[in-house]
């Protein structure tokens, strides 16, 4: 077990490529001391950015002693459930995305992310640089309700802390997308 990967210490970060050089985002990482990059992709390419291909990707990650793994279970790009109850999300693509958290692969994908980073120091990721924008935004939203600190990585040594996405209502259940009662 590593430095940070503990029962104890239930910190997890996450990070989007965007625009940047491969350089650049690994020096994020490092800054961070990330230890294993869980990839939340669904589909793990990029034709603008071919250094964020998966293979590519995960190269230069393990040249770097950073690990890589897909879990392609947390990938974004879902459909909308005719009978949502998410209703919160305007943005269909969040609506989908609300949607699809409530199967149980996606319960499994994130067993599997945890279990990840109770061992490693870990970060998962997508394409966008802001986590407000990316699905990345629901993951974070569930893990800090189960007592995760969720930090976003936004620059080199620079990091926030999530707050809850403006349509999440917390209750003694879980996270609930559905418009807010007042």
């Amino acid at each position: 077990m590593t430095k940070s990967g503990s029962m104890s210490n239930k910190t997890i970060w996450t990070i989007g490529h965007s625009t940047r050089t491969i350089e650049e985002f690994l020096e994020m990482l490092r800054s961070c001391e990330i230890e294993l990059i869980v990839d939340i992709r669904r589909f793990p390419g990029s034709k603008k950015y071919p250094q964020y291909n998966k293979e590519l990707l995960e190269r230069s990650l393990l040249e770097n002693d950073i690990a890589y793994k897909q879990l392609e279970k947390l990938g974004g790009r879902r459909k909308i459930n005719a009978l949502s109850t998410n209703i919160a999300w305007r943005n269909p693509s969040f609506r989908a995305y609300a949607d699809y958290m409530e199967t149980s692969d996606f319960k499994s994908g994130l067993g599997e992310l945890l279990q990840l980073a109770y061992n490693k120091r870990t970060a998962y990721m997508c394409s966008e640089a802001v986590w407000w924008r990316c699905h990345r935004s629901l993951v974070s939203d569930i893990l800090k309700f189960n007592g995760w600190e969720v930090r976003h990585i936004m620059g080199v040594d620079k990091t926030t802390e999530h707050s809850y996405t403006g349509p999440a209502t917390v209750s003694q259940n879980g996270i609930i997308y559905s418009e807010k009662q007042g």
